[in-house]
């Protein structure tokens, strides 16, 4: 009988990287969730305050202009530790090394197999989404694509009065303060959505009765 096969060295390495990055990724799932949910204030503070700072100069200043005194600002800060630091090792003549070496021996290669893994979520998201779109614009199901319709509809009267970038602040505002509300408020939310939801199901329910061909198929 042949024995079991023995792992190529390759494989145990790229089960590894994968490894490691679901491991990262369930990290900085629970580090997403405690800044929306202010568990660390001071932290969330700083997140919040600074991407509304980059929205907003986003609304003065054009995307280039901001990435390049971004990169000015980035750039100003880490040369200035580094002659700094030289200056300090030269006056106590130590040898304390570069003082960004942690940073420049991090490990930030993607294997194949994880990029594989995520292309080929991106294939499945955008697969999903076109297939859904054709079944909207198709009319596959009146009631869904009427609610489509209105949807964009909808969204005619937002455009009109709000830009993209103004949306965005709004979406960050919402994200920073909704999750807090909902967990302080969370049965009288419920309470309402039930009855907003029981209420469009309703008038759903009617406009399917009333509209020939509207009503779904039993599955």
């Amino acid at each position: 009988m042949k024995g079991p096969a023995i792992p190529q060295p390759s494989e145990m390495q790229a089960s590894a990287d994968s490894t490691k990055m679901d491991c990262l990724w369930s990290n900085w799932k629970c580090q997403a969730i405690d800044l929306l949910y202010w568990r660390d204030i001071k932290q969330t503070g700083i997140m919040f305050g600074s991407l509304l700072l980059l929205l907003f100069s986003l609304t003065q200043f054009s995307v280039v202009s901001v990435v390049a005194y971004l990169a000015l600002a980035g750039l100003s800060a880490t040369i200035s530790f580094r002659i700094y630091k030289s200056v300090l090792q030269a006056v106590q003549k130590t040898d304390e090394g570069h003082p960004f070496k942690a940073y420049l021996e991090m490990e930030m290669n993607l294997s194949q197999d994880q990029i594989q893994k995520y292309t080929d979520c991106l294939q499945l998201y955008v697969n999903s989404t076109v297939k859904e779109l054709r079944r909207l614009f198709l009319v596959q199901d009146l009631v869904d694509s009427l609610k489509f319709a209105v949807l964009m509809w909808l969204l005619t009267y937002v455009g009109a009065l709000f830009n993209g970038l103004t949306l965005l602040i709004m979406a960050v505002v919402s994200m920073f303060t909704f999750p807090v509300v909902y967990d302080k408020y969370q049965a009288q939310i419920d309470q309402y959505l039930g009855l907003v939801r029981t209420h469009i199901n309703t008038v759903v329910a009617k406009i399917q009765a009333k509209i020939p061909g509207a009503k779904r198929k039993a599955e």
